[in-house]
């Protein structure tokens, strides 16, 4: 066990560094950050924002029912940084393996003594932290806008919504790790998890088609349905059951991808 954290370990750190040492991972946190921070503005501030709403509100004499502007702000705001994360998350996975397959490590890789779970949990850490990296900025002026409010807005909703989102981020890298894992173009990798990200957050309207059991069986893969429930500060275990079942069907069908490379070389 202590041989397979410390495998894990180093390719976490190897991944982080290669991360944090690339322009094009910078110019899609700047992307990330620029858009979210206009969202941000937008949403409280803009002419049709909340505030403004507020104050039209305090205008006309209207007090019930109370506005909690902190949790509607949130909700919105997650909501957006949701359908951003869908477009930027693929970005980030698609190099995880293709990369590898372009420079001809992914050989060394898959014959190496290293584990391919110990690999493929690695490299899906590594993104991650990346990614929670990119949220550490938001999640600091979120928290001021919570602390400012009057009366002081509880910080669980906040957390729970960003749980919601680092959980449905490390379903998408994990899902979208596998799809580098069969291909060297990095284009091509992030096209096909794009699709299928897209089809994953759309499954609530294909449910509503289908209707009956089925439908609601299809329903309950929905990346959306779930991560709307943790963005209001509902909690439930199947939030948490669906999301790692997508992590750990990644990360197997990754180490299967990879397995199978290492058959064709031997």
């Amino acid at each position: 066990m202590r041989v397979i954290l410390s495998n894990i370990l180093a390719i976490y750190r190897r991944e982080l560094q290669s991360y944090f040492a690339s322009p094009f991972a910078y110019a899609i946190a700047a992307v990330f950050w620029l858009l979210s921070g206009f969202f941000f503005v937008v949403i409280l501030f803009g002419p049709e924002g909340l505030l403004a709403a507020v104050a039209q509100r305090d205008q006309a004499g209207i007090t019930d029912p109370p506005v909690d502007v902190p949790y509607q702000f949130l909700n919105v705001f997650l909501g957006l940084l949701g359908s951003l994360a869908l477009f930027l998350l693929p970005m980030l996975s698609m190099g995880l393996y293709s990369e590898e397959r372009k420079r001809g490590t992914l050989e060394l890789l898959a014959t190496s003594p290293i584990t391919n779970w110990a690999v493929a949990v690695g490299k899906l850490l590594g993104v991650l932290t990346f990614f929670i990296t990119m949220l550490l900025p938001i999640l600091l002026y979120e928290s001021s806008l919570f602390i400012a409010s009057n009366p002081a807005a509880s910080l669980n909703v906040l957390f729970m919504g960003h749980l919601g989102l680092i959980l449905m981020a490390a379903a998408v890298l994990s899902l979208g790790m596998f799809i580098s894992s069969l291909t060297d173009s990095t284009i091509l990798a992030a096209v096909l998890t794009f699709g299928l990200m897209l089809l994953l957050w759309v499954t609530d309207l294909i449910a509503n088609g289908v209707g009956g059991s089925t439908g609601e069986a299809i329903a309950h893969l929905s990346l959306i349905k779930h991560y709307n429930d943790l963005s209001r500060g509902i909690f439930n275990t199947s939030s948490l059951v669906l999301y790692l079942s997508y992590i750990l069907l990644g990360i197997f069908l990754t180490a299967q991808s990879i397995e199978a490379l290492r058959f064709q070389r031997s």
